[in-house]
């Protein structure tokens, strides 16, 4: 931000200017004074004052540090925000990877049993094992051929009473074990013969369908928007970071431009609000004189050279080039109606100073000489 170091009412000013009509044969010149541009230097955090190195009247150089404030709890907050961008990329590295080669082989390992499963399902009781169940039946068939035989004998001799009651029971018993054993193997032939359940298969294609989409979701990887959903949080934690970084940088207030501190009323210790003036910085290199120049002698040019005196060096004159006219006149008194008034309307003028900037100071006065002076 730029402005002038001191407003001079303007009354006064084309008072001055026009002082010239006082008459006299010297050359025409009009007064005003020498300004400088300033900056008003602050910090956009605020916060309390750790330190003061800016002093009045001292030059500084561009990116001189002039005020420390204490980092409060920036400097805990950036740590917190650094891991969780760490956390955050770790995630981003994993999505991007994809899943690890084990974790894709447990799955094919997976998928290859269920399919084993099927297929034995599907083909059934291998032949063998139906022989031997064919073995197994005919077995029990011999067995229970002997026990009806060694049945009758007893029941016979029962009958006879040759042959006790115990006797009896117990080849009632081995009979009814021997049909028993026959049955189940009848059975478990006629099982093997018929072959596998048809509820069994469709259980044993739906295990596989669901392994090998297993597989196929590990070998594709993560998708494309849970990455770009890590992308995002990545970018935005650091971004974050960013901010918490030039939060940092603004608790030093560092001199913008080359310049000369003009005013400063800081304690280490005091309370500054973010984004309010700490101090003021002029700027030597953009010395100038504002004027006023009278309507009838507004018969100047962009970049004219001019003759600048002050009261401090009376002896001396300091060569400057007009840089500035203004466009739109201004009178006293601000209603003019009659040619004799209008004599008074002036136009603001800006002299930009090539010399004395070492010896030259904001506020002084000035006349502007428009010819060289004898």
């Amino acid at each position: 931000m730029r402005t002038a170091l001191l407003l001079i009412p303007a009354a006064l000013i084309i008072i001055v200017a026009l002082f010239w009509s006082r008459g006299g044969n010297g050359p025409f010149y009009v007064s005003g004074f020498v300004e400088a541009d300033v900056v008003r230097v602050g910090s956009r955090v605020g916060g309390r004052v750790q330190k003061v190195d800016a002093v009045e009247g001292r030059a500084v150089r561009s990116g001189d540090g002039l005020i420390q404030l204490e980092p409060h709890d920036l400097m805990e907050r950036l740590a917190e925000a650094q891991a969780q961008h760490a956390a955050r990329r770790a995630q981003l590295t994993k999505l991007q990877a994809g899943f690890r080669t084990e974790e894709i082989e447990q799955a094919r390992a997976r998928r290859d049993r269920y399919k084993t499963i099927l297929d034995r399902l599907i083909a059934g009781p291998r032949p063998l094992e139906i022989r031997i169940l064919e073995e197994r039946l005919e077995v029990a068939n011999a067995d229970l051929v002997n026990a009806q035989a060694e049945y009758k004998r007893v029941a016979d001799l029962f009958e006879q009473e040759r042959a006790n009651q115990n006797e009896m029971d117990d080849v009632v018993r081995l009979l009814n074990n021997a049909r028993a054993r026959h049955a189940a193997a009848q059975d478990e032939l006629s099982l093997a013969r018929e072959g596998t359940r048809a509820e069994e298969i469709a259980e044993a294609r739906a295990a596989l369908a669901e392994a090998q989409q297993a597989l196929a979701l590990v070998e594709a990887g993560y998708r494309k928007e849970d990455v770009e959903q890590a992308q995002a949080e990545l970018g935005a934690v650091a971004a974050t970071i960013e901010v918490i970084r030039r939060q940092v940088d603004e608790l030093t207030v560092k001199a913008p431009q080359d310049g000369v501190i003009e005013a400063i009323e800081l304690q280490p210790g005091d309370l500054v609000a973010p984004n309010a003036p700490l101090l003021t910085i002029i700027l030597p290199e953009s010395l100038f004189v504002r004027a006023y120049v009278p309507e009838n002698r507004i018969s100047l040019a962009s970049d004219q050279k001019v003759w600048v005196r002050v009261d401090a060096f009376q002896g001396r004159l300091f060569a400057g080039r007009v840089s500035f006219i203004s466009r739109e006149g201004e009178f006293t008194p601000s209603n003019v109606q009659t040619p004799e008034e209008r004599v008074k309307q002036v136009f603001r003028i800006k002299v930009t100073m090539d010399e004395g900037k070492d010896v030259l100071r904001s506020g002084m006065s000035a006349d502007v000489f428009f010819e060289a002076p004898e």
